[in-house]
């Protein structure tokens, strides 16, 4: 048994995220997770919500509600969402938590004693319209690298080329749209990042099995231009983490917090604190400290492009930096991005399908099989209602769905609702189970290189495999003939539909319960061998008929959405 430590992305508390969010970090991490209890390791799957900095600032002056309010209100919508659609987070934290704010601080202690925290008067940008600074991405421009026209003044979205706010052209407020801006000094703390270069750039070396999406990314902030630099780890900000060097206060510093991107991360190592403090486990620096039983963990990090940068260079340098033993990432799986319909998912813009709207739609297993199964792993993939309702409707309506339906249906007009006696198996049973095992050992494969796409393209042969068994055995036609003889290819059926419950947990988690339900079975413990999976239920074992799996989407239903989520979210 491995012990496998995974986090995703942790999503910002200002407002409910769209598909593209989930599809980019917490669903996939989700479908590991599960996949690795299932084999009986032992997992810590922890997220929280990302609460500092000026989105959330704006987004509860928006809502006309003090910050705190505003995030603690947040954080239970996107808790109640997450839980909606089915992800199994062991701890759902908050980076405002008490255990953060000490982590935060004690890095930032940790940083300064060695000599890789540098105190710097700069000139930052001011807002008279505003009425206060403005953080890099609050100020947008022209890319003096692309020309695009939106960029904001710590990264450019287009070209990913990263950013000061005076590198911009034509600066203007983002949350105005003023260009009254004035440049003022003030001071801030800066992480030395280029001094760890060399580290960093060897640890990346290391990591000879990361997606080439991951490492690609970290290779060009590390050499591009100047290669990497210092950054900013403070902000003149009301709502943060106040800046302190451990426990103490630190002088000139007073009244600022630090940079959202600088807590963040290290929510991650909090959230398995506050993990311990809810009561739900009993230790959490043996997942995180190697001096203190970290040393066999296997950490797997989840997320979207954007967030690489961070991931692959400033958390992995405060890790390092604070000279401390703790566990540092093994594995990064990225995800490129979902488009939405020709254009693209945007928080900011309202466009797409977000959680909440997905689930008023439909139940979360719809999304989840469409999402997982066109992951955008190696290039963006789009979004469309026809593709949505072709693969829902083909997938599981019609291969998973109807092989369950008219299984236990056939079963209950001719044998009642027990597993029936009788008969033997031959040839086209020892040759499924025989192609089963086949696909059974490549899915293993594929879910645990974390190939999502593949995994999900292997689990609908699967499915597949046992509709054309059953299309080709028959059993309508032989028990005329002999009753005996479909009896057995029943009780093989079956067996199979709560085979497809366990394999299937992973991608869609309430159509495998219903499937065990029906079939009398408890657990979903993943088998060792087909053969012996396909014995589970013997004869006279008794199941019920279950609703259907999934309906079908109409092509007025489709139309429908498509009409409502071509605009603006309202």
């Amino acid at each position: 048994m491995a012990r496998i430590l995974i986090t995703s992305a942790i999503p910002y508390i200002n407002g409910i995220k769209h598909l593209g969010n989930l599809v980019g970090s917490q669903l996939p991490a989700d479908l590991f997770a599960r996949y690795m209890r299932q084999r009986g390791h032992e997992v810590l799957f922890l997220c929280a919500t990302d609460e500092h900095g000026t989105p959330a600032e704006l987004a509860a002056a928006k809502a006309g509600k003090p910050v705190a309010e505003y995030c603690a209100e947040m954080w239970q919508v996107q808790k109640d969402l997450s839980d909606g659609f089915r992800l199994s987070f062991d701890h759902f934290g908050r980076s405002s938590s008490p255990q953060n704010h000490k982590l935060t601080q004690h890095f930032a202690g940790r940083l300064a004693e060695a000599g890789l925290i540098r105190e710097v008067s700069e000139e930052q940008v001011y807002s008279h319209a505003d009425k206060r600074f403005l953080p890099d991405r609050y100020i947008e421009g022209t890319c003096p690298n692309c020309g695009y026209d939106r960029a904001r003044g710590d990264q450019c979205e287009n070209c990913t080329k990263q950013l000061d706010p005076t590198d911009l052209i034509d600066p203007r407020s983002a949350i105005s749209g003023s260009t009254d801006l004035e440049v003022r000094e003030t001071k801030h703390l800066y992480l030395r990042q280029s001094e760890m270069r060399g580290q960093l750039n060897d640890w990346i070396d290391s990591k000879t099995d990361w997606p080439i999406l991951t490492t690609s990314i970290a290779r060009k902030w590390l050499n591009d231009g100047d290669g990497l630099r210092d950054r900013g780890i403070t902000r003149d900000l009301d709502w943060g983490i106040p800046v302190k060097k451990g426990e103490e206060e630190w002088p000139g510093m007073e009244g600022k917090v630090f940079y959202v991107w600088f807590d963040a991360p290290i929510e991650y190592i909090a959230c398995a604190a506050e993990w311990v403090d809810a009561g739900k486990g009993d230790d959490w620096e043996r997942w995180w400290r190697e001096d203190k039983g970290a040393e066999d963990v296997r950490y797997v990090q989840f997320m979207g492009k954007d967030n690489v940068p961070f991931h692959t260079l400033s958390f992995p340098a405060t890790i390092m930096g604070s000279g401390e033993p703790w566990k540092l990432v093994d594995y990064i799986k990225s995800f490129n991005y979902l488009n939405y319909d020709g254009g693209q998912f945007s928080t900011s813009q309202g466009r797409g399908v977000f959680m909440d709207q997905a689930l008023e739609i439909l139940p979360a297993d719809y999304w989840r099989w469409w999402l997982l199964s066109h992951a955008p792993e190696s290039s963006d993939s789009e979004f469309t209602w026809e593709n949505f309702q072709a693969s829902v409707n083909k997938d599981l309506a019609d291969v998973l769905g109807n092989f369950v339906s008219r299984v236990t249906k056939f079963c209950r007009s001719k044998f009642g609702e027990v597993v029936p006696e009788g008969g033997e198996y031959g040839d086209a049973e020892v040759a499924l189970v025989a192609e089963l095992q086949g696909r059974v050992d490549a899915y293993q494969a594929h879910m645990e290189a974390m190939e999502v796409r593949k995994s999900a393209a292997e689990l609908r042969a699967i499915w597949v495999a046992g509709n054309e068994y059953l299309q080709a055995a028959a059993p309508w036609a032989a028990y005329k003939e002999d009753p005996d003889r479909a009896a057995a290819i029943v009780r093989l059926s079956l067996n199979l539909i709560r085979l497809y419950a366990v394999l299937s947990e992973p991608f869609i988690p309430d159509a495998s319960a219903a499937m065990l339900e029906a079939m009398g079975a408890t657990g979903a413990d993943w088998p060792d061998t087909v053969g012996e999976a396909l014995a589970a239920l013997p004869a006279g074992h008794g199941f019920t008929v279950p609703d259907v799996l999934f309906a079908k989407i109409t092509d007025e239903a489709r139309e429908g959405w498509q009409e409502k989520f071509a605009g603006q979210r309202g």
